[in-house]
């Protein structure tokens, strides 16, 4: 009867969650490990600080209920055990000029309400938002699924701080001031290729936005303004920030990268940062490697379905944010197809493996306490294991493979984050108070 049951229970976990993106772990893994990182999966709450979306896919007629092409819907979300999405309002840099700003602010909005609309009408019984940690638990603990809004780049906001409250109205919990490309709050870290910045760090609308952010209880992200404006930002800001999905510079050396001199600045601060599955971020050369391997074999399954590839990959960033987004679901069975014919190759893809390795190296470098988990999915991100939130388990059975304990998962899968949003929500009720 031992043996059946653990037979049954290595089948039952490997098919709902390892062969689903046919990744198997880089060590041994027993039938108890297996068992104790299930049980672990399921009484942590996992938290994911970057899902991108399309508006588009928030319609009566194209939903998350439904079986779509994208990383993340409800359904693989409670497939993948993923609890709580930080759902993205993002708008890509445009012009700094009013004309640049109210088309900006037009698409926040766009995003805005299509979020209330995912929890309010479309599976108000499935998913709910939560604007606090208290809210996080108390849904979760009713069995939903859980959303936070997060806001990437500041430049919908234009010139008038008083969209800074109204996006906080709207459930914002984070805010980043730059993305690809200067905003007028603060430098972006693609300064670094050409060396040519516009505020040498934060513009005074930064600094103002700063103290704004702090009052509102706002978390500050890190993720994309450039190193001098993120260390302005942890000089100024009373509260602890975030970087809501980046990952180790001294690991992969690219600008998009944080340094180990700023991770312990933000640790210092008692801030957090979110590791993200993002293949190129993670390993530059490693997936380099593999994309040349796999671009044939991409191309013949292309061919075979009709579907079109763009001719680089990285012309996918200059794509306006819909336009990427539909390429990336016209292009995910393509990519999927192809990865089931990743044992062909010599070279293997970034995978959960080396998102963990960059775990492994901050929670050394700047402890346990400061570290956490993010996917970028539907932005880019996912790796092999992780490719979307039905694979959600596969992180933390490597976690556990590791010899990390349930309390420490629980930190890196949400523990951090909600710590450091109650002390950002904390501050705020006192300097509104002052």
């Amino acid at each position: 009867m031992t043996n059946l049951r653990t037979i049954l229970l290595i089948l039952a976990i490997a098919l709902q969650t390892v062969a689903v993106a046919d990744w198997v772990p880089p060590g041994p893994v027993s039938a108890e490990l297996l068992e104790r990182a299930q049980g672990i999966h399921q009484r942590v709450i996992t938290l994911d600080t970057h899902v991108d979306f399309s508006p588009l896919n928030f319609s009566a007629d194209r939903n998350y209920l439904m079986d779509l092409p994208t990383q993340v819907t409800l359904p693989k979300m409670e497939q993948g055990g993923l609890d709580v999405g930080w759902f993205i309002v993002y708008v890509g840099q445009g012009p700094l000029n009013e004309q640049g700003y109210a088309q900006a602010l037009q698409s926040a909005m766009e995003k805005f309400r299509a979020i209330h609309w995912m929890v309010e009408e479309l599976a108000p019984d499935r998913i709910a938002l939560a604007l606090n940690s208290d809210d996080v638990r108390r849904i979760h603990a009713s069995g939903k699924r859980v959303a936070m809004i997060g806001v990437e780049n500041a430049f919908p906001l234009g010139t008038d701080l008083a969209n800074i409250e109204r996006f906080h109205a709207l459930g914002a919990r984070y805010l980043s001031l730059a993305h690809n490309g200067h905003s007028q709050f603060a430098d972006s870290h693609t300064g670094e290729l050409e060396d040519s910045w516009l505020h040498q760090g934060l513009s005074d609308l930064g600094r103002a936005a700063i103290v704004e952010m702090n009052r509102l209880g706002i978390m500050i992200d890190l993720s994309h303004p450039s190193r001098e404006a993120n260390r302005q930002t942890l000089a100024l800001s009373r509260a602890p920030v975030i970087a809501s999905h980046t990952v180790s510079r001294t690991l992969n050396n690219i600008s998009r990268n944080m340094d180990d001199e700023t991770m312990q600045m933000v640790a210092e601060a008692g801030g957090v940062v979110q590791t993200t599955a993002f293949q190129s971020f993670l390993n530059s050369a490693k997936d380099q490697a593999y994309r040349e391997e796999v671009a044939p074999i991409e191309r013949e399954i292309a061919a075979s379905m009709g579907i079109e590839l763009l001719a680089d990959r990285r012309q996918m960033a200059l794509l306006p944010v819909a336009e990427r987004i539909a390429y990336l679901e016209r292009v995910a069975p393509v990519e999927k197809a192809a990865r089931a014919r990743a044992h062909e190759l010599t070279n293997r893809p970034v995978d959960v493996a080396d998102l963990v390795d960059h775990i492994d190296y901050m929670v050394q470098l700047i402890g346990i306490d400061h570290v956490g988990i993010s996917s970028d999915f539907d932005g880019g991100g996912g790796v092999w294991g992780w490719f979307d939130a039905s694979e959600t388990f596969n992180v933390t059975l490597e976690l556990v493979r590791r010899g990390y304990s349930e309390e420490e998962i629980g930190k890196l899968w949400s523990g951090n984050l909600l710590r450091v949003l109650d002390q950002v929500q904390a501050l705020a009720t006192l300097i509104q108070a002052e």
